[in-house]
This record gives structure tokens, C-alpha cells and sequence, in this order.
């Protein structure tokens, strides 16, 4: 039996004499094809054929051996991997060379991904999910490499034996060149299934897998299926004081004003009356878009919903977050120090009011790129931003970070922490968390610290 890749899938044929299990039928997960008169399966269960078929008379052929090979030996100039990452590509290599590997920002899992792509020394494609990651990995892999590095996404279509692709430009591509690589590398890997769609892995024949996250995602779902589960996970606190710098976390309880709390008990008692009418209907079982949807077919559903903005909107920057974000920044005048917000109104609005410079998805790659250089000589010392700087930037070196405000995602707190924790002798990295006492910003915080396992130094206030 052969197999030949053909828009996404491949095509099996069997040859003469071939019959039984070596039959295209018996095949798991082939389906015929009327039109085309074949059998096919998704180009992503070629590996499985591979073991299947391993006492085939003819075995299916390395598909990509048509496409540019990569240098093994003198083309590469990599670092020596520190101790958790060879433990890394150790446990990819017992996994089959599937996998996901889940450590902290910071800590280097471009430099795994790195060494793997020159161990296996066969095409590689790297799957990013902004503009941003494209431009970071090919600027990676021409410091470190040789070759001509293809990129995919931005205005550009150029494929070479390592290839960096965006996540949308993959879905456009890969029924055309979904066989030209043997190892497929997916970088900030918790986003498969959702912004990186299933359906790019599943056009690939690549039979080598890596999934890079900085938190373990949920076992499971169409990553574990896809990459394969995750196979080495380390946390931030296992590797502080060696590959990450010290750091202490000090959550700032922030105390609403009069007005405010009057405010906010009104608006959050509006929304959370009407939420609990519908909960009753669906007996509980009830989504949060479950409730968006049923709750925008009446005027009193909409209500709720804009209570629920306004409270939000409100807890997001009170008058006391302003005063300790005011205190904290003139305490650490002059140090570098990232300002993390909810959304990015809210980061707009720091940035006018205390003259900051603001990073946000808005912003086009050359200021952005112009702003981090500032930031990295010291002529800027504070970025605020909401989301952009969460994950996808190689940023210089910080040694304060203050969160506002954000979401309860525990991986999204280790990916902000992780970016004050660049390492440099003697360097103790702080961490501020203003948190609105009373509300519900107080179960998010709980919700964020599941992902860290040290204890958090309470303030009772900025002094």
C-alpha cells in the first residue's frame, strides 16, 4: 500500500497481491472518497500508518524526502541546554517524539524546540499565533542557524526547510504544503482548538509533534489528540533562584470608596438577581454564554448585562487602585516596571493619566518594535499593557510588575509574573496584585494563585 498526500489527506492505494488488514478499507479512519474514487484519511494519521504498515512488502514512503533537508551538524550554533530542558527532550524523545512541554516565560522552551528541530534534522514548520512570535523565532533561528528560515503570514509566502507560520496563514496553506514537513513544532500550545484551529494540525502528515505552553493545559481535547498529552511540566517556583530570578508576590487589598461600594452593591445585586432567575429556569446548569444568549432576548436581560459591565468597569480602576498604582510607581521611579490591565481601556487610560507609554494590539509592529528598544536602554521605564504583553513578546528585561486588573485564568497570571523573572545576579523581581476587597475580584485572585506554589505576602496597603 502507498500513501500520497493530496489537499489535507492522504490518498491510499493499494497495490496488486494486497488484501485483508492490507486492505485501504480496513484502515481506521478511512473514508471513501465517490468523487475522487478513493480511499482517504486525514493526512495527521500518517505516523499511525507508518506503525501499522511496518510489515508491509511496501511501506509508505517518507513523504517530504522531495523537500529541503536540514543541516544537522556544523549549519547549527546552539546554547547548551540547561538541566530541565535536556529533561525536556528526554521525555519527548520516550513519548515517540509527541507531546506537549509546559514551562514558565522566560525559561527557554524556544531553545527545546531549537535542539529537537536539529536532533531530528528532518523539515520542520513552527505554528505562532501572532505576527509578533513570527518575526521572534525567525530572528531565533538566524542567530542559531545557517538556512534560509520561510515564513508564512504578514504579506509573506516563502517555505524553506524550517518554515514560521502564523496560525491563520497555516489554515491557508497547509492543504498545499501539509507534506512537506516532518516535525511540526506549535508554539503558546493551550490556544489549539481555539485561535489555532484543529483542522491546520490535522492537514499535516508531520508524524514528530511539540506543543510549547507555559501551563499545562487540561488533558485532553484536540491538543492532546493533535500533539499528543503533556509530557514534561515544570513550574515558576522550581526554578527560581536557578534558571528564573527570585521574585515575591504582594497582593494590595484596595477599599472602595463610599460612593463606589454603594455603586457597585447596586449594580452587582441587579446583574446577580436576573442571573439567578435564569439559573433557576435551567436548574442550574447554566453557561456563561448560555446566559448571554438567553439574557439579550428581554429588556431585563439586557439590563443585567449592562449592570454587570458597569460594576466590572468599575472595579477595574477605582479611585483606590489609582492612588496605590500613583505609590507604587513613584516608589520604583526609574526601575523598569510592567503595568498589567483587564482590557485595554483601562490601560489607555494609565497611560494618559500618568504618562506611560501603552503596548496594545493597536499599535503597529514598527512603534511597538521602536518602544521595546527604548524600554530595553532605559529610556522608557514603564509599558502598560492588558493583554499584548501576556504572552508572544521576547521582552527586555523588567524587574516590577503591578496587575491592575485581568481575568481569573491562573495561566494567564504565571505568563505575567514569568516576565519580570529574566535572571541577573542578585536580582529579587517584585510582583504587585491590587485586588478590590469585598467583590468578586477577590475570588479571581484565588483562582489566579492556583497556578503558583508559594505563599503571597498580603499588604494592608501601600506604605
Amino acid at each position: 500500500m502507498r500513501a500520497r498526500f493530496d489537499r489535507g489527506t492522504l490518498v491510499l492505494e493499494a497495490g496488486s497481491g494486497i488484501s485483508g488488514a492490507r486492505d485501504p478499507s480496513q484502515i481506521p479512519g478511512a473514508a471513501w472518497d465517490d468523487e475522487g474514487r478513493a480511499w482517504r484519511v486525514p493526512a495527521e494519521r500518517y505516523h499511525e500508518l507508518r506503525v501499522q504498515m511496518a510489515d508491509e512488502p511496501v511501506r509508505p514512503p517518507d513523504i517530504w524526502e522531495g523537500a529541503p533537508k536540514v543541516q544537522v551538524s556544523s549549519a547549527w550554533q546552539l546554547p547548551p541546554l540547561r538541566w530541565y530542558q535536556q529533561a525536556a527532550l528526554a521525555h519527548w524523545r520516550i513519548a515517540g517524539q509527541r507531546g506537549v512541554i509546559a514551562l514558565p516565560t522566560g525559561s527557554g522552551k524556544t531553545l527545546v524546540a531549537l535542539a529537537a528541530i536539529a536532533e531530528l534534522g528532518v523539515p520542520a514548520l513552527i505554528v505562532v499565533p501572532t505576527c509578533v512570535l513570527l518575526d521572534q523565532w525567525a530572528e531565533a533561528l538566524s542567530r542559531c542557524w545557517q538556512g534560509e528560515v520561510g515564513r508564512l503570514g504578514d504579506g509573506e509566502y516563502r517555505v524553506g526547510a524550517i518554515t514560521v507560520s502564523t496560525y491563520s496563514s497555516a489554515v491557508i496553506w497547509a492543504p498545499r504544503i501539509g507534506d512537506r514537513f516532518g516535525l511540526v513544532i506549535v508554539d503558546e500550545a493551550h490556544h489549539v482548538g481555539a485561535w489555532c484551529p484543529g483542522e491546520v494540525l490535522e492537514m499535516l502528515v508531520a508524524p514528530a509533534r511539540m506543543g510549547l505552553t507555559a501551563t499545562p493545559p487540561p488533558p485532553g481535547g484536540e491538543l492532546g489528540e493533535r500533539v499528543g498529552p503533556v509530557i514534561y511540566s515544570i513550574g515558576v517556583d522550581a526554578l527560581t533562584g536557578d534558571a528564573l530570578a527570585e521574585y515575591e508576590l504582594v497582593t494590595i487589598p484596595i477599599a472602595l470608596a463610599p460612593p463606589e461600594r454603594v455603586h457597585y452593591r447596586t449594580q452587582r445585586g441587579r446583574f446577580a438577581h436576573v442571573y439567578a432567575k435564569h439559573a433557576r429556569r435551567q436548574r442550574g446548569e447554566m453557561s456563561w454564554h448560555q446566559f448571554v444568549r438567553t439574557a439579550t432576548r428581554t429588556t431585563e436581560g439586557r439590563e443585567a448585562l449592562e449592570a454587570w459591565k458597569d460594576y466590572r468597569a468599575l472595579i477595574a480602576y477605582p479611585t483606590g487602585k489609582q492612588a496605590a498604582l500613583r505609590e507604587l510607581l513613584a516608589r520604583h521611579r526609574g526601575e523598569r516596571t510592567l503595568v498589567f490591565t483587564g482590557d485595554n481601556a483601562t490601560a489607555y487610560r494609565i497611560a494618559r493619566e500618568l504618562l506611560v507609554v501603552p503596548i496594545t494590539h493597536e499599535i503597529g509592529r514598527v512603534e511597538r518594535t521602536q518602544v521595546l528598544e527604548r524600554f530595553r536602554t532605559g529610556e522608557i521605564t514603564v509599558l502598560v499593557s492588558s493583554q499584548v504583553l501576556d504572552e508572544g513578546f521576547d521582552l527586555p528585561d523588567a524587574d516590577i510588575a503591578i496587575i491592575v486588573g485581568g481575568s481569573s485564568s491562573a495561566r494567564r497570571q504565571v505568563q505575567r509574573i514569568g516576565r519580570v523573572l529574566r535572571p541577573r545576579p542578585g536580582k529579587q523581581a517584585l510582583v504587585y496584585e491590587l485586588a478590590v476587597d469585598d467583590t468578586t475580584e477577590i475570588e479571581y485572585v484565588r483562582r489566579r494563585r492556583a497556578g503558583l506554589e508559594r505563599p503571597v505576602r498580603a499588604a494592608g496597603g501601600v506604605r
